[in-house]
């Protein structure tokens, strides 16, 4: 027969078995977007994002404008081809690029975005993204919602103006593309990606004789439609001519004027 077991009153009761804990994880986009450190108003980069003279009143709906910023992983994409459009985003650190996908699956790196530099532009004209942007490094964008903006903009002849002035750069930087593409030698190539790199980052405060190239040989070489071994021969001769000083990715640029008569 089975007997059912019996309490015994005298001994100590058993500790009760604990739950496991259990830690709850933020999902993947919740961790990605977040409140940004400073606004625009305090940003150290406002200078090179914005218009210079804005007011005090429209800063602060700048402020109320750009709410979040996004974490972007190496290797991760902020947005890809078809995605539809709904912000613009500025770069808050590290860097990006560009790339637009053949139909017969070759890849063309269009550009390399820096801090300070906007992305998403391309998505004005049709309603969606034409190309992806992927972090070349950890990096952290401002998020800015199209739609905002527009308001703004009717509100702000200041924020109106820099907003054609950004769509315009895109204009004048795919045709210089287009130029230094079409006409220029391989050295001459280089040389100009190089010399606009400096001018970049002289222009966000950075040093513009000694920065990292934050991207490879090979995403140089699609850029500028060279192969690997051109620009590994390249950056050899602009060394042994004195022109700069390559060590592993960091480069220092020795003699800007001699690169500009390449």
């Amino acid at each position: 027969m089975y007997a059912e077991p019996v309490c015994d009153p005298s001994l100590p009761m058993p500790a009760p078995t604990p739950w496991p804990v259990i830690a709850l994880q933020p999902a993947a986009h919740e961790a990605a977007v977040r409140r940004p450190a400073s606004r625009c108003s305090t940003c150290s980069l406002r200078a090179v994002c914005m218009p210079a003279d804005l007011s005090s009143a429209e800063l602060q709906q700048l402020d109320t404008l750009v709410l979040t910023t996004r974490i972007v992983r190496r290797g991760e994409t902020l947005f890809r081809t078809h995605d539809p459009f709904q912000s613009l985003y500025a770069v808050r650190t590290g860097s990006f690029k560009t790339v637009v996908m053949h139909r017969d699956g070759h890849e063309q790196i269009t550009g390399f975005q820096i801090p300070g530099e906007p992305l998403g532009l391309d998505g004005v004209c049709a309603g969606t993204h034409n190309c992806d942007a992927i972090a070349l490094e950890d990096s952290s964008v401002c998020i800015i919602p199209f739609g905002q903006l527009e308001s703004l903009c009717r509100e702000s002849r200041r924020m109106q103006h820099h907003l054609y002035q950004l769509m315009s750069g895109e204009i004048v930087r795919e045709s210089s593309l287009m130029m230094l593409l079409g006409t220029m030698t391989a050295e001459q190539r280089l040389a100009a990606f190089l010399l606009d790199l400096s001018a970049r980052f002289r222009m966000r405060g950075y040093s513009g004789a000694q920065f990292n190239l934050k991207m490879s040989r090979e995403e140089i070489g699609c850029f500028l439609g060279m192969k690997l071994e051109t620009v590994s021969r390249m950056f050899s001769r602009f060394h042994r001519e004195g022109l700069v000083e390559p060590d592993g990715k960091q480069i220092r640029i020795v003699d800007a004027q001699g690169l500009a008569r390449v």
